[in-house]
């Protein structure tokens, strides 16, 4: 669906340990007259061009986003105005800070900014250095917003705890473009990050207001993953949905979380999903507490 016009990469959902910034490439995607995707080592960024200036959707790494400055400038040579966090993750928005300094207004909901200055312990335990200054979005948000710029509508719509508390749903009206974050993603199976907001529920919700927005002709960008249409995010859905309630009825049965994850009940999707191997237990694992929780 996309064409692909300067450099070379790929994106991952987290940079590996000692991994090299300096080696790493940003690949454009070319969707329309005036929209790019960048797609690098963090979550797939969006670009909007034109007379008004630059609208861009997310900023990778922090070691990574004096190069994305450097990138957009290839695409555009009019200022980025404008930058939205679909979520707080370092991956979308470490470089924030590199474009404030060049006077982007960058947006986020209130609690994405609140957790970047209050972070919350990570899947090891460490809590991560607190944001501060340039680094934190200038204009918060509780409810939707539209951004009339470069004769396109963008609508920010808040989506409540789903992948965290904080997400966005950003849909490009004319471009017919729609930008989920991570409470979609085209590879993996999905991620509730219950230490910021995240939840089954909110989860779901997500995914039918994505579903309810797309047209037969909707460019779909996951935060991470190949651009899809609408058809894939009916398929998580329905996915979530039928692994929801078999991890329910064996918590039922009194299954441990460790009993439940080794009757391994995403097997039959497993070869359907692109790393799978390395997000099944991930997925059962924040199932189980979530399901539990509710009993």
């Amino acid at each position: 669906m996309a064409a692909a016009v300067v450099m070379t990469g790929s994106a991952k959902a987290q940079a590996p340990a000692g991994f090299d910034f300096s080696k790493a490439e940003i690949k454009i995607n070319k969707l329309s007259d005036n929209f790019y995707s960048l797609e690098s080592i963090g979550g797939t960024m969006g670009v909007l061009t034109g007379s008004d200036g630059v609208f861009m959707v997310d900023a990778d790494y922090v070691q990574f986003g004096q190069k994305v400055v450097e990138t957009v400038k290839k695409i555009s040579p009019m200022p980025v105005r404008f930058l939205v966090n679909t979520h707080l993750h370092g991956d979308h928005t470490g470089g924030d800070a590199a474009f404030a300094m060049t006077g982007t207004t960058v947006f986020s909901r209130d609690e994405l900014r609140y957790r970047l200055a209050h972070p919350s312990a990570g899947a090891t335990g460490a809590v991560p250095p607190a944001a501060t200054g340039a680094a934190l979005p200038m204009v918060t948000y509780r409810g939707p917003v539209t951004f009339h710029i470069d004769g396109e509508e963008v609508d920010l719509i808040p989506i409540y705890r789903a992948h965290t508390d904080g997400d966005t749903l950003i849909y490009f009206r004319n471009n017919d473009i729609l930008m989920t974050g991570d409470f979609f993603r085209s590879v993996g199976y999905p991620n509730m990050d219950r230490n910021n907001g995240g939840s089954l529920n909110g989860l779901l919700d997500g995914l039918a207001i994505a579903i309810g927005m797309c047209g037969p002709k909707t460019k779909v960008i996951p935060g991470h993953g190949a651009m899809v249409d609408r058809t894939a995010i009916v398929a998580q859905r329905d996915l979530t949905l039928v692994i929801r309630d078999r991890v329910a009825a064996m918590i039922k049965q009194g299954m441990t979380q460790e009993q439940v994850i080794a009757a391994h009940p995403t097997a039959d999707y497993d070869a359907k999903v692109e790393q799978a191997q390395t997000t099944s237990e991930r997925f059962l694992t924040q199932l189980y507490a979530e399901l539990k929780a509710a009993q």
